[in-house]
């Protein structure tokens, strides 16, 4: 059966569609501390969920398949991991919700995790190599998708479906595969575009190219198999560019969409948190409009996504204006951002937890964070270099091994280098929140 857009419960938007909210008993976001320096926003908290604490401001471990790369996840936890970032979409394709739903969810078919897990809605990965464009390829509709709910063809607010194309070959084996995976897509997968209506998305696998149909209510069926402590709504993220009558479009949709998840969501809780996105790019007036929407629902925490602009100065000037918006009742996230920088310059405007790739891929890559700055260790100066990888280090890595032993590691192509740097960084990330939290405390942010 085909719906059209009138048919998609736009009534969800209203306060009055949701119970009011209410404190969870499985949940909830102890706040420690607030800084009494001028100026700043900091604060240091703790994060109540049924599978332990995550102290706050802290960082996330970015896990894509349930698994940090390289690394076992218990050695990541006892460098001081506590939240871990699964990724819907990848999970859902394989090995697929019903074999994490039979195994116990996720915490079990990891080998009993007993920390807090959070899962994106997949919406990221469908959007991150796709654009807008009116030169998108025609791609096979929803009624051909293996669907992860019914798939239709509702029409979108102007009649017609709305596609994105899909970057070139070269983008997407770049970006998204390793080699294994690159054999297995197809010209036709590759050149096929995102397709979006009211109902949802229809994009290809990334492992053979079949078209998938995810939709909010879905996204979040798939996330309750995961049995992630906190999971995210589905959410239109348009290109990096896009602005104007396209960017309220999309705002507007990912606000309805954001709204159908919470439905499905409260219906079925699990003793799991929703938070919301919250959405504009660098349109202030959008973003206002975001925060307004979305804190009159009854989300449990907001996750801040979608472009911030050119450079880091644009993304804490952004910040900058919009935290004061965000409501302190509740815990927050920035989603995607990492590096120490942006971290330090977050937690001074009162952002509560980030995740991002960018350690673990850098240690992956042959680099390590460290006190003394980053460390490439496949440089010829670390050849005779027998100190310590970082000497204010207490981790596993800095306690066991040389620069010098990491040096031949790397240079002698042995598999097992990516997982001790990779370690490493884990503890940095670790330890360099600790220090943020002590500063919070003597007011020194």
């Amino acid at each position: 059966m085909r719906r059209k857009a009138a048919d998609f419960p736009r009534h969800l938007l209203l306060p009055s569609a949701f119970p009011a909210y209410a404190p969870r008993s499985f949940f909830c976001h102890e706040v420690k501390h607030v800084s009494r320096r001028d100026g700043s926003r900091a604060r240091v908290g703790r994060l109540h969920t049924p599978h332990g604490i995550v102290d706050t401001p802290g960082f996330v471990v970015v896990g894509t398949n349930g698994a940090v790369k390289f690394v076992d996840h218990h050695a990541a936890d006892t460098a001081g991991m506590q939240l871990m970032f699964a990724n819907t979409l990848h999970l859902a394709t394989h090995p697929g919700a019903e074999t994490i739903a039979k195994a116990g969810g996720l915490h079990k078919l990891m080998g009993r995790r007993d920390r807090p897990l959070i899962t994106d809605s997949g919406g990221f990965q469908i959007f991150s190599f796709a654009k807008r464009g009116e030169n998108a390829l025609p791609g096979r509709g929803e009624q051909d998708a293996t669907p992860l709910e019914d798939p239709s063809d509702g029409d979108d607010e102007g009649g017609e479906a709305e596609e994105r194309v899909a970057g070139s070959e070269a983008e997407l084996k770049n970006a998204h595969l390793g080699a294994a995976r690159r054999r297995k897509y197809t010209e036709e997968a590759l050149a096929t575009s995102v397709r979006l209506s009211e109902a949802g998305a229809t994009f290809r696998s990334y492992r053979d190219g079949s078209p998938i149909f995810l939709s909010p209510e879905s996204s979040v069926a798939v996330q309750k198999a995961i049995g992630a402590d906190i999971i995210l709504p589905l959410d239109d993220l348009p290109s990096a560019g896009v602005d104007g009558a396209a960017l309220a479009k999309s705002v507007a949709r990912t606000h309805r969409w954001e709204a159908r998840s919470l439905a499905a969501h409260l219906a079925d809780q699990r003793e799991q948190a929703m938070y919301c996105v919250v959405h504009g790019s660098t349109s202030r007036e959008l973003r206002a409009q975001s925060v307004a929407t979305l804190s009159a629902l009854p989300f449990d925490g907001y996750a801040i996504g979608g472009s911030f602009g050119r450079d880091r100065d644009e993304m804490v000037e952004m910040l900058r204006w919009l935290m004061p918006l965000i409501p302190t009742d509740k815990p927050n996230h920035l989603l995607g951002m990492g590096d120490a920088e942006s971290i330090a310059a977050g937690v001074s405007l009162g952002i509560d937890t980030f995740d991002s790739s960018w350690p673990t891929r850098l240690g992956r890559h042959g680099t390590l964070l460290t006190s003394e700055g980053k460390v490439k260790v496949g440089q010829a100066r670390y050849r005779d270099d027998y100190g310590p990888v970082d000497p204010r280090c207490d981790g596993f890595v800095s306690q066991n091994f040389s620069r010098a032993y990491l040096h031949h590691l790397w240079r002698a192509n042995e598999p097992v280098v990516h997982g001790l740097l990779t370690l490493h960084n884990v503890k940095h990330m670790m330890d360099l929140m600790a220090e943020l939290r002590e500063k919070i405390w003597r007011d020194e942010i």
